[in-house]
């Protein structure tokens, strides 16, 4: 990766937020299956990495990697986009919520496959999936943002051939902080922390102060409340995250 890797800036408080959530780690163990082997590309702090197999982790960047738990799989530091692994050395490639921070998402995909003999398993959002609240009353520039830069399904076909894809609704009571953890917890989306740990709120320059503005405006007066208390009743919200598995032939 050329330059220095965005986390190396803005993820340093990143575990403290961005907890492995059961139900995801459950859903992304079902789709590795009995691959006995896994490298998770782009892995941050370790989120999501299996324990009960072999796994190598690839990072590029070191306030990541100092996150990550001492006793966790080995790491590499090194770019999605060259992988320093000869091919189908693992049963399974993984990433999870990192493809679109990759500086050349086509290679990396490439990368993902070519090192993978059994599977390519893949956690990453639809760009074809519309807003919710939060982006379409208070930051609409997101979905611009997120548009662009994550890898829409049929790109991931044309990457992995044949791909199996699963919807992954959040849970109201999510551990990992994405951008669409919190849309049960509203007041969330105020605290600098959370925020932080959100790679897109770091991207929205001059228009993140007048939609915290309002939103905290509409928290305060009842607004949010009378236009979402349905939100309150619901356990889970199909927010477009979405599991893919590609089987290797």
């Amino acid at each position: 990766m050329s330059g220095r890797p965005l986390f190396d800036e803005i993820g340093r408080s990143y575990g403290a937020y961005r907890r492995p959530d059961p139900r995801f780690a459950a859903a992304i163990l079902r789709a590795l299956g009995d691959a006995d082997s896994v490298v998770n590309v782009g892995a941050g702090t370790g989120s999501y990495e299996p324990t009960d197999r072999a796994v190598v982790a690839v990072e590029p960047s070191v306030a990541m990697i100092r996150q990550r738990n001492p006793g966790g799989a080995p790491i590499v530091q090194a770019s999605a986009t060259d992988l320093p692994f000869r091919g189908a050395v693992f049963a399974a490639s993984l990433a999870v919520l990192t493809i679109h921070h990759w500086p050349d998402r086509w290679e990396g995909l490439r990368e993902l496959k070519r090192v993978a003999r059994q599977r390519v398993v893949v956690v990453t959002w639809d760009p074809a999936w519309p807003g919710f609240w939060l982006t379409d009353e208070y930051f609409p520039a997101m979905m611009a943002i997120n548009r662009q830069i994550f890898p829409t399904m049929k790109e991931l076909r044309h990457a992995f051939g044949r791909i199996e894809v699963e919807p992954l609704p959040v849970p109201h009571d999510c551990t990992d902080g994405f951008l669409g953890a919190y849309w049960r917890r509203p007041h969330a989306y105020l605290d600098a922390g959370v925020r932080g740990a959100i790679s897109t709120f770091t991207k929205l320059g001059s228009v993140l102060e007048p939609g915290l503005e309002r939103l905290r405006r509409d928290l305060e007066d009842g607004t949010w409340h009378r236009r979402h208390a349905h939100l309150l009743a619901e356990p889970t919200l199909d927010l477009g995250y979405r599991l893919v598995i590609a089987p290797r032939p």
